[in-house]
């Protein structure tokens, strides 16, 4: 017997978009009944609803939410208690570590309502990190964690999560390659860096975003010629401290947020990314590319161990100098040729469809139900 579920997906920025969209694809074709969301946190039509358009991914309900400060917040958490009351849904499922995440995770279990996590087990370590704190959050209340790889499911057990509500499905970044036909280019044929950057600890600092730019300036000069595709955060803040001036380089273009086909033609034609992006990570080692991530830490270690990809944060003072220095290393012949035989550790392109397998499976039943523990017995949890 096939059993049919109402999942609940909320999604407010542009990788969960991506990644999503190919779930919410698969439950809908495997039969169950989904009510995406859009909690509101990319408004610009190119992080957005633009996107979602692309990828077929088409809300049931789109929230406003304020522009900054505790009141943003505030909305974002009485807009996912509102969706979960509304909707009704027999489980939450959301993915990743943005601040969607543990609004949604903490209405599903106000409301009763079992909460599943996808990329579930990403740790950087680094309890700084806003995003770390929101993954961990999501392991303590979600009755299922889809994990993408064994080492994040290894991560869980650490954690003391039960082996039999962790379950190994890929990243959905990689269904979503697959599905437009997206392909590695051949090294002969690749040239110059992609570059994006746009997490607060790299661009709202004035001294690390100076880094920055220098980091693209030497890259022009030492690499390849450098596509920025500069994110809305970034630009206004390269604008504030007047250093977009120094961006104009004949080596350096500079674009807003590229569409995701243009972005995706663009990793897979370059020789390195130099990213502090997640989802880009992913995205390289599925094409063959290596990368240098502007980061003293990182969710996604299987390319650090692989050699695949480099750690090179822009705290120090000799910031710039390091990633210039790992990006060479990346850009030789035996930089490309580790990258290109390295097999994608983060998912064949099947996550979808797993996850709407095990939510279709009746067994899964018994790991959804939020019933109360009976130690009257004199039994200890131990």
């Amino acid at each position: 017997m096939i059993r049919s579920r109402h999942v609940l997906v909320p999604f407010g920025t542009r990788p969960e978009v991506v990644k999503l969209a190919p779930v919410v694809a698969a439950l809908e074709a495997a039969g169950h009944r989904v009510t995406a969301v859009d909690t509101g946190q990319h408004a610009d039509a190119a992080m957005g609803a633009g996107l979602q358009e692309t990828l077929g991914l088409r809300p049931a309900e789109r929230f406003v939410l304020p522009t900054a400060g505790p009141a943003r917040t505030g909305a974002l958490h009485a807009d996912a208690a509102a969706a979960v009351a509304r909707h009704a849904p027999e489980v939450v499922l959301a993915l990743g570590d943005t601040a969607t995440v543990p609004a949604y995770a903490l209405a599903a279990r106000a409301a009763g309502v079992p909460f599943a996590h996808l990329e579930a087990g990403l740790r950087s370590f680094n309890m700084r990190s806003v995003e770390e704190v929101n993954r961990r959050m999501a392991a303590a209340v979600a009755q299922l964690h889809f994990a993408p790889t064994r080492r994040a499911a290894a991560f869980l057990a650490g954690e003391g999560v039960p082996a039999e509500r962790v379950v190994v499905v890929g990243n959905p970044v990689i269904d979503t390659l697959v599905s437009r036909g997206v392909r590695p280019c051949p090294p002969a044929e690749r040239r110059g860096v992609l570059v994006t950057a746009h997490r607060p600890t790299n661009v709202d600092d004035p001294v690390r975003l100076g880094r920055l730019v220098e980091v693209v300036r030497g890259l022009a000069d030492r690499v390849g010629p450098v596509l920025f595709p500069v994110h809305p955060r970034t630009a206004a803040r390269l604008a504030a401290t007047g250093l977009d001036a120094r961006l104009r380089h004949p080596g350096v273009t500079t674009t807003g947020p590229l569409e995701l086909d243009a972005l995706l033609a663009a990793l897979a034609s370059s020789v390195l990314a130099v990213t502090d992006s997640g989802g880009i990570q992913e995205e390289a080692a599925y094409l063959g590319v290596p990368v240098v991530v502007l980061r003293s830490s990182t969710p996604r270690w299987e390319g650090v161990e692989a050699g695949t990809t480099s750690l090179a944060g822009l705290a120090g003072p000799g910031a710039a100098t390091t990633v210039l220095d790992a990006a060479l290393a990346h850009a030789s012949p035996e930089g490309q040729a580790r990258a290109v035989a390295l097999a994608c550790p983060y998912g064949d392109g099947t996550t979808g469809a797993r996850v709407a397998a095990v939510l279709a499976d009746p067994a899964t039943d018994a790991l959804l139900a939020l019933d109360e523990p009976d130690f009257t017995d004199g039994r200890l949890p131990w």
